[in-house]
């Protein structure tokens, strides 16, 4: 015969038992499942969510090569774990399973995180998960890539129950296996998640005001020492004070209700609250700086009035602001909303 006529013959009856090796395989190619004790990332009935592909470049983030892969089963290694890698700032590790996780037809291939008890309480993140497994005849990698992987504390280890039939690899003829030695990779491409999580809670009004009443000893000598600060009181469960404080050339009072507890707060937290400030004398309330509202935060931590009320008017006898060098100041307070 003519040689170049054998030549193309040789080269058909090759690209038929690839063909057919190749329909054989992907015609019960690996379906991804959910079990009880973990997740398996989901897939609708066509395997939209599957992409199969195959390439030259090698997995970016771990590659193991199994010699004399067929004895694992024979000599009793149903589960096989590799050595921890890290892909996206976490530890993983690939798991496999030579008789099927299920004792089925199929060899299991699974991704796995490790050490998950480090991570933060909430972790989550979504990863694109790629398995490979070599082609020694084409020298190419299969890729088997999903690309919406859902892991949380619940959903630790993702993987194919069905990966590949163990007939495939039994048959030293197949492109998938060498000498007895099979070759899998992996690689993982974790988008992070920064969520933010606020908690918005929304007091009613009490029946009963929420009032703090601040008694100031020796007020006269206010003017030497311009500023006074009450001690920290508690109202809905937010700490506060009151601030009274001479402006730049001492002829007004000011006065102030400051957010205490705004000293722990980080830049996302804040306090709403509607705030009366009173001034009290011998026949009760006679100066009031009327309904204030303010948004506390830690780098706005304080509301008041401006000018509440002259040093002169406080200081005079006939005005009976003052019993025995004492005032009396008082602050309610209506907490709206915590952040």
């Amino acid at each position: 015969m003519d040689e170049c006529y054998l030549t193309g013959l040789w080269f058909g009856l090759t690209m038929f038992k690839f063909l057919e090796e190749y329909y054989q395989f992907w015609s019960t190619r690996p379906t991804p499942v959910q079990t009880s004790t973990h997740v398996v990332l989901p897939a609708n009935d066509d395997n939209e969510s599957i992409v199969v592909e195959t390439r030259d470049v090698s997995p970016a983030h771990f590659e193991t090569r199994i010699k004399s892969f067929s004895l694992l089963s024979s000599i009793g290694i149903d589960k096989y774990e590799t050595r921890e890698f890290e892909a996206g700032d976490y530890k993983w590790r690939l798991v496999i399973y030579p008789g099927g996780k299920e004792k089925g037809d199929y060899i299991s291939v699974y991704l796995s995180l490790v050490d998950t008890n480090s991570l933060p309480l909430d972790w989550e993140f979504n990863a694109t998960c790629t398995v490979f497994l070599y082609d020694h005849i084409l020298d190419k990698y299969l890729c088997i890539r999903v690309n919406e992987g859902h892991f949380n504390k619940t959903t630790t280890e993702w993987g194919f129950p069905k990966f590949i039939p163990k007939k495939v690899l039994i048959d030293q003829s197949s492109r998938y296996i060498a000498d007895d030695s099979i070759v899998l990779g992996a690689e993982i491409l974790v988008i992070k998640r920064h969520r933010v999580i606020e908690t918005v809670t929304l007091l009613k009004t009490t029946e009963v005001p929420q009032k703090y009443e601040w008694k100031i000893q020796e007020f006269s000598k206010l003017e030497e020492d311009r500023v006074r600060i009450s001690e920290e009181f508690t109202i809905r469960d937010v700490n506060w004070r009151m601030k009274l404080y001479l402006n730049g050339d001492s002829s007004e009072l000011s006065m102030d209700v400051v957010c205490a507890s705004a000293d722990t707060f980080d830049a996302h937290q804040k306090v709403k609250a509607e705030f009366y400030l009173r001034l009290k004398g011998r026949l009760g309330v006679v100066r009031s700086s009327g309904k204030l509202s303010h948004w506390f935060t830690s780098l706005d931590k304080s509301c008041g009035q401006k000018a509440f009320i002259s040093f002169s008017t406080m200081r005079d006898p006939e005005n009976g602001l003052l019993v025995d060098d004492c005032c009396t100041l008082q602050v309610e307070i209506l907490v709206q909303l915590v952040v």
